[in-house]
């Protein structure tokens, strides 16, 4: 089943619908859904090394795109749709003191969970929620985003081929990591919440 999906990502890197799909993904996943786009960049960049930019570019625009939509979720629609998404992940009860840090250390929690694997859906719906100053919500979401999936894209790009056989030959044990990172980021933002 996992090769079957790989194999697929790996085609539509190779097809028409590669960037509509990727920044369909990317836009989604900043604003509510819970899938990142790293599961098609980078199946998508170890097909395609000479395009890992154009896909790290393609990224970055859409999540900040989806994030613009999860802040104007958490500025104008918190009550309704925003507390729904915020606690179909578990994080609705955190989110008053998480409001409180933002008023305190809101770049520093845009830059650092934009990097990591928390989910950055809680991120733009909480900093529209906080009131976090929109203009600065976007260049620090365009330098986070940025910043990850290019180094992705710029690693994969660089030492693609022996990442491609590595993942090729032990699939199962990358896709396990790669959810269990998903899941603990899930984790980490509950609790650091």
């Amino acid at each position: 089943m996992l090769r079957g999906l790989y194999d697929k990502v790996i085609k539509l890197s190779e097809s028409r619908h590669a960037l509509p799909t990727l920044a369909a993904v990317s836009f989604a996943e900043s604003s509510f859904f819970p899938v990142p786009p790293d599961v098609i960049l980078v199946p998508m960049a170890l097909a395609q090394p000479q395009k890992a930019r154009l896909y790290a570019l393609v990224c970055t625009i859409s999540s900040v795109l989806g994030g613009i939509l999860g802040y104007a979720i958490g500025a104008f629609l918190y009550d309704t749709v925003g507390h729904w998404l915020i606690s179909v992940y578990g994080y609705g009860e955190g989110v008053e003191s998480f409001r409180a840090a933002y008023a305190e250390w809101g770049a520093w929690i845009i830059l650092i969970k934009g990097l990591t694997p928390i989910p950055y859906k809680i991120v733009t719906i909480a900093s529209g929620f906080a009131g976090y100053d929109f203009f600065m919500f976007v260049v620090l979401s365009f330098i986070t985003r940025g910043a990850r999936f290019f180094i992705e894209a710029e690693l994969l790009r660089i030492y693609g081929e022996p990442i491609r056989e590595f993942v090729e030959k032990r699939l199962t044990l990358v896709t396990t990591g790669f959810l269990a990172a998903i899941i603990g980021g899930f984790i980490i933002a509950k609790y650091a919440f």
